[in-house]
């Protein structure tokens, strides 16, 4: 099976759980810094992963490598390859389909419940009504032509179909040691008080357990479409 291209933005925000799940050659790259990054053809992976990070998506100037991700996501969609797009990874696969970014739209830190819309293939094992790990402050708008899967109070796209792609807003990677790591790195919980991250903790010991199970079998559903597609 050919490799599956994960795209990172910073070190603390890797493929996690998704990596291992995927059952497959795992080629992790992270290029944000980089105008023109050298990137595999398409017909070199079997799908395309694009994690989270703390940047804006339409941050050009500072990270100069977002065009090249956007424009390689286009390009995945457009030759039907397997697209999974979190958190910021779902922001650029939403503005590479003509979805306007919403900067500083509403903060969601923690765990918290999505209402799903639509059944899909891929998210379905998450249920109905999910309790997921939330980490954001911006959001983007329903590509044209996209299928809105779930939304939130705060956060009308919480997760979208647009053909071969899956982006979700929430956090699909993160299980235990993950999210101890998370609550550990000053960059993600420096502008919470002691209390919240206290209580992200205690959630994650309890959400965590149902929770993961069913993120794995997502992973191992979007694998299933990989090698569907051959």
């Amino acid at each position: 099976m050919r490799p599956v291209l994960v795209l990172t933005h910073v070190p603390y925000e890797g493929p996690g759980m998704i990596a291992p799940g995927l059952d497959a050659p795992v080629r992790v790259r992270t290029v944000v810094g980089t105008a023109d990054p050298v990137l595999p053809g398409l017909e070199e992976i079997s799908g395309l992963v694009v994690m989270g990070g703390p940047m804006d998506a339409d941050d050009d100037r500072g990270h100069p490598g977002l065009p090249a991700e956007r424009a390689l996501l286009a390009a995945a969609v457009e030759a039907d390859v397997p697209v999974l797009g979190v958190c910021l990874g779902a922001q650029l696969l939403g503005m590479a389909l003509g979805a306007r970014l919403l900067r500083r739209h509403g903060t969601e830190i923690g765990f918290a419940p999505v209402d799903v819309h639509h059944d899909d293939l891929v998210l379905g094992p998450l249920g109905s009504r999910p309790t997921v790990l939330h980490w954001h402050s911006d959001a983007v708008d329903l590509p044209p032509g996209a299928t809105l899967l779930a939304s939130s109070d705060a956060t009308p796209v919480q997760a979208f179909r647009a053909g071969s792609a899956l982006g979700v807003q929430f956090h699909v990677e993160v299980d235990a040691s993950m999210l101890d790591l998370w609550l550990g790195t000053p960059g993600l919980v420096g502008g919470l008080e002691d209390d919240e991250i206290a209580q992200i903790r205690t959630d994650g010991a309890r959400v965590l357990p149902t929770l993961v199970p069913a993120a794995h079998k997502v992973v191992q559903l979007f694998a299933e479409q990989m090698r569907t597609r051959g």
